[in-house]
Parts: C-alpha cells; sequence; structure tokens
C-alpha cells in the first residue's frame, strides 16, 4: 500500500482516452488512397463497420500492464506457468511471492487456454494466464487457431466473470517468434466478434503494447475499429482476405481429413468451379486407384450419377458460398426483427436457440436474406450439440414460413446443423402446425421428426430448460399465463407462469 499522500504507480483505465477520444486527438489518419478499389467499396460492406459503441470500449495503452487498474489483467508464459519474460516478470514483482504458490496449485496451462488467479498486490482483482503458440512457418494454421483461441478464452473468462474491464498484452511475445503483425490481425478481430456477440458486459478492453509494438497496433486498429465511417470506407480495401468465421477464428476447410476427388488441390469455397475442371482432374490424384474405374465414373458425372463423396463436396462449396455472402451482407434489417438469438443452455448444458414465429413478417421481409440470417448466426453454434426452441405464440398467416422455403434451408445447411441438433421444441402449437409439421418431416426432410417435441405450455419447457436460461418474450408470458387461467383458474401452473413473467417483466401488464 502506497504511504499516506504519496502517489500511487498504478494507473487508473478511466483516465485513459478511448480509441473514439483518440481520433480528436491524434487526428484522423487516412490509410492511402486506393483508386483501384472503389468500386469493390461500393460493392461490399465493410465486416467491420463502424461502431462507436464499441470503440467506446477500446483503449490502447503503451506502458506496463501489470500497473493498470482494472478488474483483470493478462500473463503470458508457458506451460508450466514459470516463462520468464517482461510482461510475467513484472507482474510477478508487483503481485508478490502469493502469486507464485497459487500457480503452483493449478499445475499448468495448456497452450491456448486461459487460467484465473487472484490478483493479489497489484491494483487488478484478477489476472487472467494464457499460453501463447510457438510459431512456425509450416505449422501456422495450428498458430493462427490456437492464438485465437488464447483471446477468445481469455474475453470469454473475463465475461463469465462478470469482468467490466481487461487489461489485454501481446500474447504472441518475441521468444516464442510469432509475427507481429499477423498475431495482431487474429487479436483485433477475435476481440471484436466477442465484443459484437457476447460483450455487453465488458466496458472497457485495454491493448497494451511497448513502444516497439505501438506502431503496429496504431497501424491496424483502424481496420477493426474504424473511428468513423470515412475511415471504414478508406481501411476495406486493406483488411486481409482472411477475417475468420463469426467469432474470428481462422476457417480452412482444408484441416479435414477427407478423400475427395481431388485430395490434392486446394480451392477456394467462394468461387464457382465448373464441371470441366473438376473432369480435367479426374485421375490425376494419388488416391485415384481407390475410386475403381475412373471412365465409369466420369461417364456417370456426365449423365448426372454422381458418387455420394462428389454430391457431399459439391454440397459443402454450396453451403460455403452461401456462408460467404451471409458475412459480406448486410443483415441488420433481419436481425432487428430479434426473430432468432442465443440464450442459455439446457438441463444438458447444450446452447439453446430461439426462434419467434410471431416477429417473422414472412409478406415484408426478403427470404433470402433471412436465410443468409440464419446461416449467418448459426454457423458456429451448430459446431457442438444444441436445441432449438420455436414459440408458435400467436402467430398469423403472414408469419407462416412457405413449405419450399424451408425445405431448401434444410437442403442447403451444412451437416453439423442436422447431426449435432438434439431436440426441437415446439411450444404453443396449434392442431393445423402439428399436422403440417408431421407431414413436413416425414415426406420433405428426414432426420428430425423424432427430435420435435410439442409442449402445450412454458411449465413443459422449464423441465428442459431452467427459466433463468431462456429468453422469453414478454406477450408469450402473458398469452401462457392466460391461457393457463382460463384452463384451470387454481391450477399452479398458472401463477407459476404469472410469477415468472411478473419477475423477468415487471413493467408489463399481465392479464
Amino acid at each position: 500500500m502506497d504511504p499516506l499522500g504519496a502517489r500511487s504507480q498504478f494507473v487508473d483505465i478511466q483516465t485513459l482516452p478511448t480509441w473514439q477520444q483518440q481520433l480528436d486527438e491524434d487526428g484522423e489518419e487516412t490509410p492511402p488512397d486506393q483508386s483501384d478499389s472503389s468500386l469493390s467499396q461500393q460493392d461490399f460492406p465493410s465486416p467491420f463497420p463502424f461502431r462507436p459503441d464499441i470503440n467506446r470500449k477500446i483503449i490502447l495503452f503503451t506502458g506496463d500492464v501489470a500497473l493498470l487498474n482494472c478488474t483483470s489483467i493478462v500473463n503470458t508464459s508457458n506451460e508450466s506457468l514459470n516463462d520468464k519474460n517482461p510482461v510475467s516478470d513484472r507482474i510477478h514483482q508487483l503481485a508478490g511471492p502469493e502469486l507464485r504458490d497459487e500457480l503452483l496449485k493449478l499445475k499448468g496451462c495448456r497452450t491456448g487456454e486461459a487460467k484465473l488467479t487472484k490478483g493479489f498486490n497489484l491494483a487488478a482483482r484478477f489476472i487472467i494466464h494464457t499460453v501463447g503458440p510457438k510459431y512456425k512457418a509450416k505449422y501456422r494454421t495450428a498458430a493462427e487457431s490456437s492464438l485465437h483461441s488464447c483471446y477468445r478464452n481469455i474475453m470469454q473468462l473475463a465475461a463469465e466473470q462478470s469482468m467490466t474491464s481487461v487489461g489485454l498484452c501481446v500474447v504472441s511475445t518475441t521468444k516464442r517468434g510469432y509475427p507481429l503483425e499477423d498475431a495482431t490481425h487474429i487479436a483485433f478481430r477475435t476481440v471484436r466478434r466477442f465484443l459484437e456477440n457476447h460483450g455487453n458486459s465488458i466496458e472497457a478492453v485495454v491493448f497494451t503494447v511497448s513502444d516497439t509494438e505501438e506502431s503496429v497496433y496504431k497501424k491496424l486498429l483502424p481496420l477493426y475499429y474504424p473511428r468513423s465511417e470515412e475511415e471504414e470506407k478508406a481501411c476495406l480495401p486493406l483488411i486481409p482476405a482472411d477475417i475468420g468465421n463469426s467469432e474470428g477464428e481462422p476457417v480452412v476447410p482444408e484441416r479435414q481429413i477427407r478423400i475427395t476427388e481431388k485430395p490434392g488441390t486446394l480451392e477456394d469455397d467462394c468461387e464457382e468451379d465448373t464441371l470441366e475442371s473438376d473432369l480435367g482432374q479426374v485421375g490425376n490424384h494419388a488416391f485415384a486407384r481407390m475410386e475403381g474405374d475412373v471412365d465409369k465414373q466420369r461417364k456417370q458425372i456426365l449423365q448426372g450419377q454422381m458418387s455420394e463423396a462428389a454430391m457431399q463436396k459439391q454440397h459443402q462449396r454450396n453451403y460455403n458460398r452461401w456462408l460467404c455472402r451471409a458475412r459480406a451482407e448486410d443483415l441488420s434489417d433481419i436481425a432487428a426483427l430479434k426473430a432468432l438469438y442465443q440464450t442459455g443452455v439446457d438441463m444438458c448444458g447444450r446452447t439453446v436457440m430461439v426462434l419467434v414465429g410471431r416477429n417473422i413478417p414472412v409478406t415484408l421481409i426478403d427470404i433470402e436474406k433471412a436465410l443468409l440470417y440464419f446461416i449467418h448466426v448459426m454457423d458456429h453454434i451448430t459446431v457442438k450439440e444444441y436445441v432449438m426452441v420455436y414459440f408458435h405464440t400467436l402467430t398469423g398467416e403472414h408469419n407462416h414460413l412457405d413449405s419450399d422455403f424451408l425445405k431448401n434451408l434444410y437442403d442447403i445447411v451444412d451437416v453439423k446443423f442436422k447431426k449435432n441438433i438434439k431436440a426441437f421444441y415446439f411450444v404453443h402449437p396449434t392442431f393445423r402446425s402439428k399436422v403440417s409439421t408431421w407431414f413436413f418431416t416425414t415426406f420433405s426432410v428426414s432426420g428430425i421428426k423424432d427430435k420435435v417435441r410439442y409442449l402445450d405450455n412454458l411449465q413443459q419447457l422449464f423441465t428442459c430448460i431452467k427459466p433463468e436460461q431462456i429468453d422469453i418474450p414478454p406477450f408469450v408470458l402473458e398469452y401462457d399465463a392466460r391461457v393457463s387461467s382460463q384452463m384451470n383458474p387454481e391450477h399452479p401452473q398458472m401463477h407459476t407462469s404469472m410469477s415468472l413473467a411478473h419477475d423477468l417483466y415487471p413493467s408489463q401488464s399481465f392479464l
């Protein structure tokens, strides 16, 4: 503790200018003119648009991360959590010997993980320890994924612990050989995507750099956090082609081991492949002998009789094209409907996605954009098990999606969508909707019929998902309470729904 009247060595982050404020202090630094890119700027919106609300959370601080007075700071270390580097040494020096004793209890940390300890004598309450990857050019893909995991797990830990601020050091130390500029791209896009998707509770992220790192950070920050629409347009041509998925994670289709017609060739999933290019490669690769008679297969392809492997590959190509479009297009008007959103987890710990039928004005929206939005939101959710909750409550004719659209959607989405959905809860169904769903799941699509569960009231839903784990629209709560009251005024279910409705939405008028 500082002597009475002595000036503290720690830095209060509230005294530091935000990235948005630095625009006024430093003046707008517009990147070099890109005369050839005016067309592309008009055709393709920036994947990182101007967001002043996010910029106000970003701080660039040149100094010592151990001195920051914030909820948590980040320590970059090795797998044994005893690395000797300037950042870690300084944190240990100020935190005191208790930190070393605490780290022994953690029993190490794997590359890409993040673990939490107290801050001890630091101004920060907590320290998040992470281990960055060792960089080798031939293992670049693995290094990119690991570094993304570092920043993603740091932010996830901060959000789970309800931290309002986090001080990020440069995780990729010189000792580990990661090129600073490449690492900075991953850091910026991962943090940006997290703040967009999950960062409501986080008020400040402080990127802490040394004098040698400052210039790189200042050069790349406008690409991911433009401070005006003009800066956004100017930076668009400088954004790298690889911006990751909706969470900023590197997307590498070639990482999957598979035998196809051309396992030795790389392809751009976003470009249209012609039949001639496919046929030109048949029989030229090392695994051709495993596919049988090549001439016979060529004839089958020409006659439309494609092999299962070829059909799967074509389907994957088609889905990736839709995904590329979904990432590039402005879907904010569809998002504003709040018809599809992620909430908590069910009793088994699986992600819960909510679909609100009444919020889908089918006759007024662009159905193709709705399909793109669904793919954009769901792509990273479906990599692991999830469940869907569909509220059919008070839907009208103008809310009913056409069966052809649903069939088209089912045919387009990746196999992981169908494989990892474990339940589809249909809340407040009508007789007509049950019949339509039965016909659709029986004759139009396969593999989902056994996963549909019809739930007449919310009390049945709460046996699968705890009330605090799902965000239910107020009109659904009101409808459920009203119907329960009409069915049986003294039934305890009605009182439960009413109580929940008033607890979650006290300003609403029910019944």
